[in-house]
């Protein structure tokens, strides 16, 4: 490998780390001002996913589905530093993600509720990995909305969504 294209890869790497390390110091987004980490989801339904923040950096994988959970941790001008439900990080564009929350189901045959009590009316069993709308979360439960059906889970078995997070 030629000492330029190493050294090229050694400063990407460090603007990686440092920019990583700025946002989650400063818990807000240099370039949204929004809050670190956050969750959004995959607006595209194709996605590269990147080393670094720019067109001229390897594509690390590809993301093949819309709707995906991914949390931003880091932000560099047009692109999005994201991790996925299994923990892989890379960079993505802005323009392929959106702010419209959805969640993984983390447990097999999770059962929704018809209000957010373990007590509560089964609504809908929904497998592993199934991906469901957000519409609305109290600090232990989310009601999420999929394939028609609407109900509540507990925040510890869904992946999207931050421990005592609360939305209308």
């Amino acid at each position: 490998m030629h000492f330029s294209r190493i050294f090229a890869c050694m400063i990407a790497v460090a603007l990686s780390v440092a920019i990583t390390h700025e946002a989650t110091a400063q818990d807000r987004g240099p370039v949204t001002n929004l809050p670190l980490p956050r969750f959004v989801s995959m607006k595209a339904s194709e996605a590269n996913v990147r080393r670094g923040p720019s067109l001229t950096h390897r594509i690390d994988w590809i993301f093949k589905h819309q709707n995906v959970p991914l949390e931003i941790i880091a932000e560099h001008g047009h692109w999005r530093r994201v991790r996925d439900h299994d923990g892989a990080v890379g960079w993505i564009h802005y323009s392929l993600l959106s702010g419209a929350r959805t969640a993984m189901i983390e447990q097999d045959m999770l059962m929704l509720k018809s209000k957010p009590s373990e007590n509560a009316r089964a609504v809908v069993q929904l497998e592993l990995g199934v991906i469901a709308r957000v519409d609305e979360c109290d600090t232990e439960w989310c009601r999420l909305s999929v394939a028609g059906y609407r109900g509540w889970a507990p925040k510890t078995y869904i992946w999207g969504v931050r421990a005592g997070e609360t939305l209308d």
